[in-house]
């Protein structure tokens, strides 16, 4: 599976210009994709230095990246005639309705859409666990809903 991850506000905190301080699991969960076979993209604002020193910062906690601001590796966005927009299968971004889950929570989305997505089982282990995650998510808009409202 393809995942374009955003820098700041998900692999860290905003802090831009400057790199923020890490969020909590972001690497760990990041390494685990990699192992795990999928495809990840840097997807970011960040250009030049900046954008730089974000592929080294994570190149440093042993996060590297198949491509980054782009579909593939080597292909530069130099602004014109290319499009920065990605295609992927999913994309984790603070700027996500509702905002970003728990980075457990989203190796366990991910985890459970690769599951699904390469097998076609209905075995009632798979019924469930897809049932606890619906419920989560559903859990999550609630309490957004109830914040919103406040």
């Amino acid at each position: 599976m393809t995942i374009a991850v955003d820098f700041d506000g998900t692999i860290v905190e905003h802090k831009y210009p400057a790199i923020g301080k890490q969020i909590p699991f972001a690497m760990e969960v990041l390494r685990a994709l990699n192992d795990d076979g999928h495809k990840l993209i840097l997807w970011t604002v960040r250009e030049g230095k900046l954008l730089d020193e974000a592929v080294q910062f994570c190149k440093e906690r042993g996060v590297e990246f198949y491509a980054v601001n782009s579909e593939y590796p080597n292909a530069a966005w130099n602004g014109s005639g290319v499009t920065r927009k990605i295609n992927a299968d999913v994309y984790i971004d603070d700027s996500n309705i509702g905002g970003l889950p728990d980075w457990s929570e989203i190796y366990d989305m991910i985890s459970h859409k690769r599951l699904v997505h390469h097998t076609h089982s209905h075995h009632s282990h798979h019924k469930k666990k897809k049932k606890n995650i619906f419920q989560r998510i559903v859990d999550k808009c609630r309490s957004a809903r109830y914040k919103y409202n406040r």
